[in-house]
């Protein structure tokens, strides 16, 4: 008994009261319970894009005015026992005011999600754009200081016109001094 008092006491600390069990660190956290059903929001979003991309078609509209003009027909022209909505038509106001309550949603989600498509794709292309720019300023750089290095280098043309120039002056010379070239030969 000593022993179980010992241990309450640890427990307890000096106040007397009750400590929570210490949570390990080194082990992951039981799941704990949600009260909303769990999705996927990527599943969730393809399937509103699917019906966005479906609402904005012309078989949305041909399909949804057949609907709407067999129930009108049908609920004018069908046996009074048959009919399930009378002239003012109110269930089918509210059904197309339930559809609408779901489309609206339904494709401002599917206009986010390509907001943020395009803007990943936007920033992709800044980033490609900020890469050529850097790259075009890097070879320009580099062709500029080829071209100074070239304006050092000698050209054919310059030395063509070099040479023609001392054969000039050699025929010059030769033309001045003809007793030295022939005093060379002997």
């Amino acid at each position: 008994m000593a022993g179980d008092e010992r241990a309450k006491a640890s427990s307890t600390g000096s106040s007397g009261l009750v400590r929570p069990p210490r949570t390990r660190l080194d082990q992951p956290k039981a799941p704990r319970r949600r009260l909303l059903p769990e999705y996927d929001p990527e599943a969730f979003g393809r399937f509103s894009e699917r019906i966005a991309r479906f609402l904005g078609t012309g078989r949305f509209i041909v399909w949804m005015t057949l609907i709407i003009i067999v129930w009108v027909l049908w609920n004018i022209f069908a046996p009074k026992d048959l009919r399930f909505d009378q002239y003012p038509f109110i269930f089918l106001t509210l059904m197309l005011s339930l559809q609408a309550s779901y489309a609206a949603p339904l494709i401002l989600l599917a206009q986010n999600r390509q907001d943020d498509r395009d803007r990943v794709t936007h920033e992709q292309d800044r980033k490609q754009n900020e890469r050529s720019i850097a790259d075009t300023e890097y070879l320009t750089r580099e062709i500029a200081a080829l071209r100074m290095g070239l304006g050092e280098v000698t050209t054919r043309d310059w030395i063509r016109s070099e040479l023609q120039d001392m054969v000039k002056d050699m025929e010059e010379r030769q033309v001045r001094f003809p007793a030295e070239s022939d005093e060379g030969d002997r």
